[in-house]
């Protein structure tokens, strides 16, 4: 199938730049927390909590870890935490989302607003730029012992836009309104994904020469670097060539 495996691509790449795990940890645990005050800490009727501590161990978080969070969601008085989007544009035109989940509104909007106005950015109003970006289901599934053509049959049935195999993965793209869909598609087939996200894919990419590109690749590092800051989208092409250019 076809549609998105060139971005699926580029995201696996620039995985292997934001493995930073200490960070990772910190992320999911605010995403189980959230998710426990919003539905309780039952993952079996809790979908968003299940889809939490599915990415958490896909990112190797110890189960005591992941109880943890649980039970600090679960606190009456723990930390409030909400989440908050926010858009606006690198150097040389390159749009720029950025999902946060916070305690403290002003001390994020100042963080994020003095990160752009440091690499001659801008921050833009909210809804801005969402028409550059889709929002699509992105899952990331063992190949195990599944029969690749059985397993395609199954998952394009629960809406599966796109599936790449690859080095004993399925990579799997839906429509933001089949994620729910393909979650339960994959509890009847008894398969745990090793993630399985929300994300915001560009309709389409920009490309920029190394220099310019590896500007812009610092101010999204320093969004991935701050404690709020969930996730970091942009429509910068990252190609082959040019992410060898940005590790010299």
């Amino acid at each position: 199938m076809s549609g998105h495996s060139k971005w699926s691509t580029i995201k696996r790449k620039k995985g292997a730049l934001d493995a930073k795990r200490s960070k990772l940890f910190s992320k999911f645990i605010k995403d189980i927390a959230i998710s426990v005050k919003e539905g309780g800490p039952d993952p079996d009727g809790n979908p968003k909590l299940r889809v939490a501590i599915t990415n958490a161990k896909g990112v190797s978080m110890p189960k005591e870890n992941i109880q943890r969070a649980i039970n600090k969601g679960a606190e009456k008085d723990s930390a409030s935490f909400s989440e908050t989007t926010y858009e606006g544009y690198a150097p040389n035109g390159i749009a720029i989302f950025i999902e946060c989940t916070t305690d403290n509104l002003q001390r994020t909007v100042a963080n994020v607003r003095s990160y752009f106005n440091k690499f001659g950015g801008s921050l833009g109003t909210n809804g801005s730029l969402g028409f550059l970006f889709d929002r699509k289901g992105e899952f990331t599934i063992p190949q195990g012992n599944l029969n690749p053509d059985d397993f395609e049959m199954e998952v394009i049935d629960a809406g599966a836009q796109d599936i790449n195999l690859e080095d004993g993965f399925f990579y799997i793209t839906t429509a933001m309104e089949d994620f729910g869909t393909m979650m339960r598609k994959l509890e009847v087939l008894g398969i745990e994904p090793e993630s399985a996200k929300l994300e915001r894919v560009p309709r389409e990419l920009v490309r920029l020469d190394a220099d310019h590109a590896r500007k812009v690749m610092r101010l999204v590092d320093l969004f991935e670097d701050d404690d709020d800051v969930q996730n970091v989208y942009h429509n910068m092409e990252l190609t082959d060539e040019l992410m060898e250019e940005l590790d010299k």
